[in-house]
């Protein structure tokens, strides 16, 4: 398995660059600001994350749709509040 570093940078940039504005912009900015916070078990959780489609994730994070017990916790409880989300005017 890759270090630490190499593992947050491949994040990074697969958080950025999703494929929509909108998911760029949810995921991005949750990796940007928690993802100095995380121990092994988030970064982890996070990666699997990344391996889901956009749209349930966003579906999970603003609470349309329930979200799979693998996901549910503290992590998905801080990527719900959206206070991340730095929109550009």
């Amino acid at each position: 398995m890759a270090d630490i570093q190499t593992r947050l940078a491949r994040c990074k940039f697969r958080s950025w660059h999703r494929g929509t504005r909108e998911a760029d912009y949810m995921i991005g900015g949750f990796f940007d600001r928690y993802s100095q916070e995380w121990d092994e078990d988030d970064l982890v959780w996070f990666e699997r994350l990344l391996d889901e489609d956009d749209v349930d994730i966003m579906a999970w994070a603003l609470g349309t749709q329930p979200t799979p017990d693998t996901f549910a916790g503290s992590q998905m409880d801080a990527m719900r509040k959206l206070d991340y989300v730095d929109i550009p005017r």
